[in-house]
C-alpha cells in the first residue's frame, strides 16, 4: 500500500504537467468511439431526436446559415422556440451549417457540448484536489452508461449537463470568492442553462437560493453583485420568455404533469416515487464505477479518521459540491415526471465524488477498474448494435421519391403511421434537408378528422401491418382514404418487419382541395359569441395546421382581410380575421389593436374587451389589461370581465384585489364552462 501511495504521489506532477493533453486525449477517445457508433448504428432519428433536429434546422435557416432560409428579424426567430428555449438550437443550427445536415453530421454538436462538460468537470476537480481528480472525473463521465448513450442521442440532456455543471462550478467560485467577475460569470452561465431547457431549474434552483441568501447575509458588495447578477439573468431570459410565456407554461404542464399522469409515474408521496431513481442508479452510472467509488470513499474516510483521530466535515468546496448534488437530487425526485434522462445533469457531480473514491484505491486496482469499466461500456454499445440488427425503414427512399416529383416545392405529407424509424418529425427533417420544403404532419387518431382529410389532403402516407404508437382509429382513417375514390395508390415500399408504406395521391379528377382561407373568416367571426365559438374554431384550425404544415392559408387570409378593410374600415369579419391571426401567430399587441377596433364597433359586446385583456396579459401589460377589463365591465356586466379585471389588477401590483379575485375567478370559470357547453 505504501508503494501505491508513493506511486500516486509521484504521478501528481506528471498529471499536472500533461493535464491539457490528457484531457484532450480523453475527449478525442470518447469522440472517436461515438463516431464509430454512429457509423455502425443504422437507426433513424426517432420522435424526440427528429424534433430537436428540426428545431436546429429551423434556427439555422432563421439565422440565414442554411439553404431555404434567411434572416427575417428577431420576432420570427423567437417564434421558432415556443416551448423549449432557443440557445441549444441556435448553436446546433450553426453546427449544421458547418458540419452538414445528415443526422450523423449533426451529432458533432453533441461532441462539442460533451467537450465543454469534460472541461468543466476537469477544472472543477483540479480545483478541489488536483489534476488527478479532474482527469479521473472526466474519465468517469466517459464511462457512465447513461452519459455514453446521451452522447449519441440527439436530445438536450448533454447540453443541459454541460451548462448546469458550468453554472454550479461558477456559483461555487462566487460563493467562496465574492468578486464581481465571478458573480457576472455565474449569472451568464445560469442564464445559458435556462435558455437551453427549463429542467435546468431542477438542478440550479436551490443552489441559486443558497448563494443568494448567503450574499444577503454577508452584505457589503455581495448584495450589489447579487442584484447585478439577477438583472443580467433577467435581461438574457426576458426576450424569449416574454415572447413565449403562454406556450412555455402550456408546454411545461404537458411535459410534466400530463406526461406523468399518462405514463403512470409514481409521485413523491409514495415510497416507489422516492426509490424510482436510486433503483436505476447502478445501471445509469455503471456498477463498477459506482461500487469502486463508494469503496474508495470509505477507505479515504477511514484514512482521514486515523490521521486526525476524529471525524471532520469536508471543506467549503466539497460541501458546495455535495450540497448542490443533494439539492438537485431532491427536486428531481419531487418532480412528477420520471425519466432516466432527468438524472443526467447530476452525474457529472457524482463523477467528481466517485473519482475521489477511486483515487484512494491502490494504483494497480485503480488501473484495472478503469480498464474493465471501459470494456463494459464498449461491450454494452456493441450488444446494442447487435440487438438492433434491423434494416432501417425506407424513410429516405420515400423522401427522395417525393422530392423528385417537385423539388423544393412547399408541400405537406400526411403521415398516419408513427414509429421510431418513420414518423411526422423525421419526415419533416429529411424532407427539409438541403433546402427542401417537404414537411410531415400526422392525422388519423380521430375519426372526426376524416371529412377534412377527404376534402383537403393532397398526399398521404398510409401503412399496413404494425402502425406504431397510433391507435386503432388510424385503421378507420386509412380505410376511409383508400375507399373514398378520391385518391390513388401511387407507390409503396416494404417495411422491414412485414407490411408496406403506401403513398396515396389525390386524383386529378377528384374535387379540388378546399382552401381553408375561405372558411377562416366565418370561423373567426364566431369569436363574437364568446367561448362557445372557440371549440369549432380551434378544432378546425388544429386539423388545418396538420393538412397545411406551412400554414400558407394565413397569407391569403391577411391579404383578403386588409383588402376588405380598405374598402370598408368597419368590416367586422375582416377585423375578427386579423385579430385571430395575431393570436395564432403569437403577435399579442397586433391582435390587441384589432380587438380594440372591434370593441369600438360593438361597445355592448363583452367579448372583444375580454379577448383584448387576455392578449394584453400575454404581452406582459397587465395594467392595460386591467383598465380594458374594468371599462368593459362597466359597459356590460360580465363575470369573465370581472375576473379578468381582478386578475390583471393583481398582476399589475394591486394586491388588494386578491380578495376580490378569490370570488370573481370561480364565477368567470363557471361562465366559460357554461358557454362551452352550449
Amino acid at each position: 500500500m505504501l508503494t501505491s501511495k508513493h506511486s500516486i504521489s509521484a504521478a501528481k506532477p506528471l498529471l499536472e504537467r500533461y493535464f491539457w493533453p490528457l484531457l484532450a486525449l480523453i475527449w478525442l477517445a470518447a469522440t472517436g468511439l461515438d463516431r464509430l457508433w454512429l457509423h455502425l448504428d443504422q437507426r433513424l432519428p426517432a420522435w424526440d431526436q427528429a424534433d430537436y433536429l428540426n428545431s436546429a434546422l429551423d434556427h439555422g435557416r432563421a439565422l440565414g446559415l442554411l439553404a431555404g432560409g434567411s434572416w427575417q428579424g428577431w420576432q420570427p426567430l423567437l417564434d421558432l422556440s415556443p416551448k423549449i428555449p432557443p440557445l441549444a438550437s441556435l448553436l446546433n443550427g450553426t453546427v449544421l451549417a458547418i458540419a452538414g445536415d445528415h443526422p450523423d453530421q449533426a451529432a458533432w454538436t453533441l461532441s462539442l457540448w460533451f467537450g465543454l462538460l469534460l472541461l468543466v468537470v476537469a477544472l472543477w476537480g483540479r480545483e478541489l484536489m488536483g489534476a488527478g481528480l479532474g482527469l479521473g472525473a472526466a474519465l468517469l463521465c466517459c464511462l457512465m452508461p447513461l452519459l455514453a448513450e446521451l452522447r449519441v442521442d440527439y436530445v438536450l440532456e448533454i447540453p443541459v449537463c454541460a451548462s448546469c455543471t458550468w453554472a454550479l462550478w461558477l456559483l461555487g467560485r462566487w460563493l467562496e470568492g465574492g468578486k464581481w467577475p465571478q458573480a457576472l460569470a455565474a449569472a451568464g452561465a445560469i442564464a445559458a442553462a435556462l435558455l437551453i431547457k427549463q429542467s435546468a431549474l431542477l438542478v440550479l434552483l436551490l443552489p441559486v437560493l443558497w448563494v443568494s441568501l448567503s450574499a444577503l447575509w454577508l452584505g457589503g458588495p455581495r448584495r450589489l453583485q447579487l442584484l447585478a447578477a439577477m438583472a443580467l439573468v433577467l435581461a438574457l431570459l426576458l426576450p424569449w420568455l416574454q415572447h413565449n410565456l403562454v406556450t412555455t407554461l402550456g408546454g411545461t404542464q404537458r411535459a410534466t404533469l400530463e406526461s406523468a399522469a399518462r405514463e403512470g409515474d409514481p409521485n413523491a408521496s409514495s415510497l416507489a416515487g422516492w426509490l424510482w431513481y436510486p433503483k436505476r442508479l447502478p445501471a445509469l452510472v455503471g456498477e463498477l464505477p459506482l461500487v469502486g467509488g463508494i469503496i474508495g470513499l470509505v477507505v479515504a474516510a477511514w484514512r482521514r479518521y486515523k490521521a486526525k483521530k476524529s471525524w471532520h466535515l469536508p471543506n467549503q468546496q466539497w460541501c458546495w459540491l455535495l450540497g448542490s448534488m443533494a439539492a438537485g437530487a431532491l427536486l428531481t425526485v419531487l418532480s412528477p415526471n420520471k425519466d432516466p434522462r432527468y438524472l443526467a445533469p447530476l452525474l457529472p457531480l457524482l463523477a467528481l465524488v466517485l473519482a475521489r473514491g477511486w483515487l484512494a484505491l491502490p494504483l494497480p486496482l485503480l488501473g484495472l477498474g478503469l480498464v474493465v469499466a471501459g470494456g463494459l461500456t464498449a461491450s454494452t454499445r456493441a450488444r446494442a448494435i447487435e440487438r438492433q440488427g434491423t434494416p432501417p425503414e425506407p424513410l429516405e427512399a420515400i423522401v427522395r421519391y417525393l422530392q423528385a416529383q417537385k423539388p423544393m416545392a412547399a408541400r405537406t405529407l400526411i403521415v398516419v403511421p408513427s414509429t421510431g424509424s418513420l414518423n411526422q418529425h423525421n419526415v419533416s427533417y429529411y424532407g427539409r434537408r438541403a433546402g427542401g420544403q417537404l414537411v410531415g404532419r400526422q392525422l388519423g387518431n380521430n375519426p372526426a378528422q376524416i371529412p377534412a382529410a377527404l376534402a383537403s389532403a393532397e398526399q398521404l402516407l398510409l401503412g399496413t401491418g404494425f402502425q406504431g404508437s397510433v391507435g386503432t382509429e388510424a385503421q378507420v382513417f386509412s380505410d376511409s382514404i383508400r375507399n373514398s375514390g378520391l385518391f390513388k395508390l401511387e407507390q409503396s415500399w416494404p417495411k422491414p418487419w412485414g407490411g408496406t408504406f403506401e403513398l396515396w395521391q389525390r386524383k386529378q379528377t377528384a374535387p379540388k382541395a378546399k382552401g381553408f382561407a375561405d372558411r377562416f373568416p366565418l370561423l373567426a367571426a364566431g369569436l363574437a359569441e364568446g367561448p362557445k365559438g372557440l371549440t369549432p374554431l380551434f378544432d378546425a384550425i388544429g386539423v388545418q395546421h396538420q393538412l397545411d404544415g406551412h400554414r400558407s392559408y394565413q397569407v391569403q387570409v391577411r391579404q383578403q382581410a386588409l383588402t376588405q378593410l380598405r374598402r370598408d374600415p368597419n368590416n367586422q369579419q375582416a377585423l375578427w380575421s386579423l385579430a385571430l391571426l395575431g393570436v395564432l401567430q403569437n403577435r399579442a399587441l397586433e391582435a390587441e389593436q384589432w380587438f380594440a377596433r372591434l370593441e369600438q364597433l360593438e361597445p355592448q359586446n363583452p367579448w372583444p374587451p375580454a379577448y383584448r385583456a387576455v392578449v394584453l396579459n400575454a404581452a406582459w401589460q397587465p395594467w392595460r389589461a386591467r383598465a380594458v377589463a374594468d371599462a368593459g365591465q362597466k359597459r356590460s356586466a360580465n363575470p369573465v370581465l370581472e375576473g379578468l379585471g381582478d386578475l390583471s389588477g393583481a398582476l399589475s401590483g394591486e394586491i388588494w384585489r386578491l380578495g376580490e379575485l378569490q370570488k370573481s375567478l370561480p364565477k368567470a370559470v363557471q361562465e366559460v364552462e357554461q358557454q362551452l357547453a352550449k
